[in-house]
């Protein structure tokens, strides 16, 4: 990882290194760009691509995935809102793998951690400034007049005495001029298109007509299909194989065994998949046939008896413990999750003796080059990338393990050809939410005011199976965010992480450690507010700390501390979800509050629970600080889905392994909220703001699952601390 994806300090700008048509490719290089507190990496980097044609056509390179939020549009606008071009009226292309494309808040070109627009906000309204400054000094030049006498606007620059001249005939002479170093910015107050309500989706119409193009619908000249066949138990492999009636089915063209299985590769998908049906196989378990959901816990719980790597301390939180008032101890469980998303893995290959094309839908797509050449011979150089649209993502495609099978299954056939997952192969062969144990420990002052915290968290570490240089001393950054940035004034805390292989491939899902530290923590505050008979929300406004300067908080706003902006959105939480009204007998209100990917959220959620500890949930109310909302309508949408995404996890969400093996294989046994179980109201709040855009597309996932935790206990004095909130969970507490 650390030599595929370079990050020395470049030159301030790149020169015009291409033209289109005749036309302009301006790319824009911020060379001191920001940085967020999780990223284990360097930042400087270059950024996406304008690309403009002698026909007054205006393409934006679209450096990051679109897997459902909104970078197709929300990234364009803001080139857009500084070229002055009407944004219905440009071209969007997926940009393919080049350095210019990295993500300077990830270190490389990929799509996560809810940095698309927060890395692009800056650079790319550089990149349309930069790009209408050449084209005014174009025009200038022309005319032979001072460029401060010409303005750019809807695609046309005019100067004095009635003078204009489109983009595109401008484009040719702007692909010679020096790249301005002085790029001004516009103030808030002048955008157009920035925080437009009324801006639709530039992707909406090519999904509802059917055209858009998914790695699944992908279609080649000479293209073949392969179903395949994978170990039933994780860690598995082919020990032998019989494919004699498999060969024997029509439409049949090979069947081929490659590093993860057997291959049946047809003339249909169908085909494909009634032959592999028939294989024999008879599989090596591996070191981990014997894997089962008890002795994973069992090892968690063992695991978590070590004292683990301190990632952050002050007092003498143990010491002090003894002396409190009164203590209070929990420990929660969460599972295994699956992505699952609505688009199995997929990818077509076509890998020939010179070179090797790659269509996938893939969130990373700077490292798929790396890992095709080596699995076919050929060098990163020969490997050529298309992304297509992503049918949902999650962090799954993050990883690009199916692109190497495709990869190995076109160079065995000669040809190219489309490997398609089953919705089985999927979610058993998926990289899962890591399973944890949290154990939470406060002691209180007679006031009830929190003196002590201890935190301890055990679970696998992702960052050590994929990118181990992230791992620091036994901490794995993105292992302890949701609770690094821990925001109550408590005088004396120690928080620790204990790393411990479960023997399951752990990966990097929705929020990643959000959803297991924040969910125990913000749990825990409830307890401690409960202990101390305090009310929720006022507990935690009480006991916020409001420091700008004790902590390093990954999440800044204009200046405002992050106790601050917390004490916000819980105070207007507070006032919008009616908390503290008298309610019937079996509902029940939560509260939950997080800081995450420099986005605030707080959340009451509303529910209700049957005598048979059956739970609805019947309202979310949500007051977000998110800093600017470049595409608001597509906020609001993101805030509705991870508020939907959040409850199946924490209500039905659980992957179990038994024989070595994901016991789930499909929908049925692995649930997800279905529409009339999504709540019945989702009132959503933005604090309006001009500060720097937070992230949306994750945090609230990891917010929405405490505030039902705390409802349920509101609603029926049942603390359920081993996820998922089933009845018989509930019925256990």
């Amino acid at each position: 990882m650390e030599n595929m994806i370079k990050n020395e300090t470049r030159r301030d700008f790149l020169k015009v290194s291409g033209t289109v048509a005749g036309g302009l490719a301006l790319g824009f290089y911020l060379p001191n760009g920001p940085r967020v507190a999780q990223a284990a990496v360097p930042t400087h980097s270059p950024n996406a691509w304008v690309k403009i044609g002698t026909d007054n056509s205006i393409t934006i390179m679209c450096a990051r995935s679109e897997m459902g939020q909104d970078v197709y549009t929300s990234m364009p606008i803001l080139v857009a809102e500084e070229l002055e071009v009407d944004l219905n009226k440009v071209k969007v292309e997926f940009a393919p793998p080049a350095e210019v494309y990295i993500n300077a808040l990830l270190g490389g070109q990929l799509t996560g951690g809810s940095t698309s627009v927060r890395d692009a906000w800056e650079k790319l309204r550089k990149a349309g400034a930069s790009a209408r400054m050449m084209l005014v000094a174009a025009a200038a030049s022309d005319w032979g007049v001072d460029a401060a006498q010409c303005k750019a606007a809807n695609g046309m620059v005019t100067g004095p005495g009635g003078k204009k001249a489109t983009y595109g005939s401008l484009a040719a002479k702007a692909a010679t001029m020096e790249v301005p170093k002085d790029v001004p910015l516009k103030p808030s107050s002048q955008f157009k298109i920035v925080g437009n309500k009324g801006q639709k989706r530039l992707d909406t119409e090519v999904k509802v007509k059917g055209t858009a193009q998914f790695g699944i619908d992908t279609r080649v000249p000479g293209m073949l299909y392969a179903a395949v066949a994978m170990a039933p138990m994780i860690g598995g492999k082919v020990a032998s194989y019989d494919d004699s009636r498999a060969k024997s089915m029509p439409g049949v063209k090979a069947v081929v065994q490659y590093s993860r299985g057997v291959a049946v590769v047809a003339d249909s998908y169908w085909q494909a998949k009634k032959a592999k049906d028939l294989l024999l196989i008879t599989w090596d378990a591996g070191p981990n046939g014997d894997n089962d959901q008890k002795k994973i816990w069992d090892g968690l719980r063992t695991a978590s008896e070590q004292p683990g790597a301190v990632f952050r301390e002050h007092g003498d939180a143990e010491g002090t413990m003894g002396s409190a008032a009164k203590t209070i101890e929990a420990t929660y469980q969460l599972p295994f999750l699956s992505h699952s998303p609505m688009e199995p893995q997929n990818t077509t290959a076509d890998v020939r003796a010179d070179k090797a094309i790659i269509i996938t839908p893939t969130q990373f797509q700077q490292l798929v080059p790396h890992v095709v050449a080596g699995a076919t011979g050929l060098k990163p150089e020969q490997v050529e990338v298309h992304t297509t649209f992503l049918g949902g993502g999650f962090g799954r495609r993050v990883e690009v393990d199916y692109t190497i099978d495709a990869a190995e299954i076109s160079k065995a056939v000669g040809a190219p050809v489309k490997m398609v997952w089953s919705r089985e192969d999927d979610m058993t062969h998926d990289s899962y939410r890591p399973a944890s144990l949290m154990k939470l420990s406060a002691g209180l002052d007679s006031s009830g005011k929190p003196v002590a915290m201890r935190f301890h968290a055990t679970s696998p570490s992702i960052s050590a199976r994929l990118f181990p240089s992230l791992v620091k001393d036994g901490i794995d950054p993105f292992a302890v965010e949701g609770i690094d940035n821990y925001p109550y004034d408590t005088p004396n805390i120690k928080l620790t992480y204990q790393m411990h292989d479960t023997g399951v491939t752990p990966g990097y899902w929705r929020g990643v450690s959000h959803n297991l530290n924040a969910v125990a923590l913000e749990c825990f505050v409830d307890e401690m507010a409960n202990a101390a008979g305090k009310d929720p929300i006022q507990f935690r406004i009480d006991n916020l700390d409001m420091g700008s300067t004790k902590h390093q908080w990954s999440g800044l706003s204009a200046g405002v501390p992050v106790g601050a902006r917390m004490k916000r959105v819980l105070e207007e939480v507070r006032a919008k979800s009616g908390w503290g009204k008298k309610l019937p007998a079996g509902k029940g209100m939560g509260v939950a509050v997080m800081e995450g990917y420099n986005t605030v959220i707080a959340m009451v959620a509303e529910v209700t629970v049957s005598a048979d500890y059956d739970v609805s949930v019947d309202k979310v109310t949500a007051v977000v600080d998110a800093g600017t909302l470049v595409h608001p309508d597509q906020a609001l949408a993101q805030m509705q889905g991870t508020i939907n995404f959040g409850q199946s996890a924490c209500m039905w969400g659980e992957i179990t392994i038994k024989n070595g093996g994901v016991e789930q294989t499909n929908f049925d046994t692995y649930r997800v909220a279905r529409m009339n179980e999504a709540p019945k109201v989702l009132d959503i709040h933005f604090i309006k703001s001009d500060s720097t855009p937070g992230g949306l597309g994750e945090p609230g996932t990891a917010v929405i699952q405490p505030a039902i935790g705390n409802a349920i206990f509101a609603a029926c004095g049942k603390r359920v601390r081993t996820l998922p909130f089933t009845a018989e969970h509930i019925r256990g507490a």
